[in-house]
């Protein structure tokens, strides 16, 4: 699907820049596209410069990333919330290579804009230091991965 096809179009956010906002009713389920870029590898990853404070990477379990800077396509656009109604999940191509794919998580009204949950994995770094603004009611006030449930601990 090439961002002719793609049934959003990109335009100002209320939210942060620019964002992906839907040009018809979708359907829950219903694939938005792929993210594209170009590829980095791990070992490329290693020698990155990262003082670029507006990014495009998304990063896959194999430890590689896509660059949605370089060759990139509307999908970088889809701003974070915290209660996305898209959501971005790994497959395989037909040659094995992973690939990032966005759908609906719910219908979607024609004219919303589409969200997904950047959960960054951010280290040890202060969670503040990715503010969150996409004003839903139980925003976590971050775009970095919530924190894992704790375990309940049995009393004896």
């Amino acid at each position: 699907m090439n961002d002719a096809d793609a049934p959003f179009e990109v335009r100002d956010s209320h939210v942060h820049g620019l964002g992906a906002f839907a040009t018809r009713d979708l359907r829950r389920g219903e694939r938005l596209g792929f993210y594209a870029g170009r590829r980095w590898s791990a070992a490329e990853i290693e020698r990155l410069d990262w003082d670029n404070a507006l990014t495009y990477f998304f990063g896959l379990s194999d430890g590689s990333m896509i660059d949605g800077r370089e060759g990139g396509n509307g999908t970088r656009h889809f701003n974070h919330s915290c209660a996305p109604n898209c959501a971005a999940y790994e497959v395989e191509d037909e040659d094995g290579r992973l690939q990032i794919a966005i759908e609906a998580r719910r219908a979607i009204r024609v004219g919303e804009e589409l969200f997904i949950d950047y959960s960054l994995d951010i280290g040890d770094e202060d969670p503040a230091d990715f503010a969150c603004h996409c004003g839903a009611p139980r925003c976590r006030g971050t775009m970095a991965a919530p924190p894992p449930p704790k375990k309940a601990r049995r009393r004896g």
